[in-house]
């Protein structure tokens, strides 16, 4: 009785050890799993943070990129011979000097500039009312724009500027091309100051059919007090050109345009101007004096 007592007694404490054995081997594996779960977790959120940290050095480096992109692209200042030599509709940068300046309109101006070696006529462009005094004869500013022709006239347009900080300052003196009126090469001198000697009015017929010395408007439409442009016929060496007042450079109240509107035909006069170009040479006068 006492043996199969001991027995029952011995087989219950070996089920008891082996359920204190099963327990702690269930709660160490549960610690591991933990640890490991933990482990891992870290491990993901120093990736995540390596992958964002990646990200926004690619994002800047693209930023980067970009901002040097546009460094290139950007236009750089040209020489008049390399602006002559740019295509048509291409970008172009120039650094050039005011000679005059139209009428400021609508945020845009149109402006005759020049530099030592050539001419650029600057159509519309873009500029705010306060810049436009500031345009006077002689100013130093970088242009760019588009290089761009109407009927013959090559000029910079859809144009934005700056002005030049180096205090350096330019007035051209006119270049006399009377004997290049009727030479190919006076288009190499398109938009430059220049002057005309010793040319005489001829005559221009009016709406009405009546040869008078000018014409308000190209056609004789227009008439005093309208501020029209004025158009005259001159000739020299047996050739005739016609040339233009530009209201919006000389207006009515300037001395040139009262000048011509009582020239009489037969006047001998000399010019100075601008010279622009229309289906050939359509000079802008911004001096007349009758000389005979």
């Amino acid at each position: 009785m006492k043996k199969k007592l001991a027995l029952a007694l011995a087989f219950s404490m070996s089920l008891a050890l082996a359920a204190c054995g099963s327990s702690s081997s269930e709660s160490s594996s549960t610690e591991e799993a933990e640890e490991t779960v933990e482990e891992t977790a870290a491990e993901d959120s120093t990736e995540v943070s390596t992958d964002a940290e990646a990200e926004e050095a690619g994002e800047e480096e693209t930023a980067e990129d970009a901002e040097e992109a546009e460094d290139t692209d950007a236009v750089s200042v040209m020489t008049y011979e390399e602006y002559v030599a740019a295509e048509l509709d291409t970008q172009v940068c120039v650094e050039t000097y005011v000679q005059a300046t139209q009428s400021w309109w609508d945020d845009t101006i149109t402006a005759y500039t020049q530099d030592e070696d050539g001419a650029y006529f600057l159509y519309n462009m873009t500029c705010s009312e306060e810049d436009a005094e500031l345009l006077v004869p002689g100013t130093k500013i970088i242009v760019t724009g588009y290089k761009s022709e109407w009927s013959g006239e090559v000029e910079i347009i859809d144009a934005t500027f700056e002005f030049a900080d180096d205090g350096d300052s330019y007035i051209a003196e006119a270049l006399d091309v009377t004997e290049l009126l009727a030479d190919e090469s006076l288009e190499d001198y398109q938009n430059q100051f220049v002057s005309f000697t010793g040319m005489t009015v001829e005559p221009s017929t009016d709406a009405n059919g009546n040869e008078v010395a000018f014409l308000y408007n190209w056609d004789g439409s227009g008439e005093a007090g309208s501020n029209c442009d004025l158009y005259f016929n001159v000739s020299v060496n047996g050739e005739t050109y016609n040339f233009t007042v530009e209201s919006y450079l000389c207006g009515e109240d300037t001395e040139v345009y009262q000048t011509v509107t009582e020239l009489e035909v037969g006047d001998v006069i000399d010019m100075e101007g601008f010279l622009y170009w229309y289906e050939g040479v359509n000079p802008h006068i911004t001096s007349v004096t009758v000389v005979g």
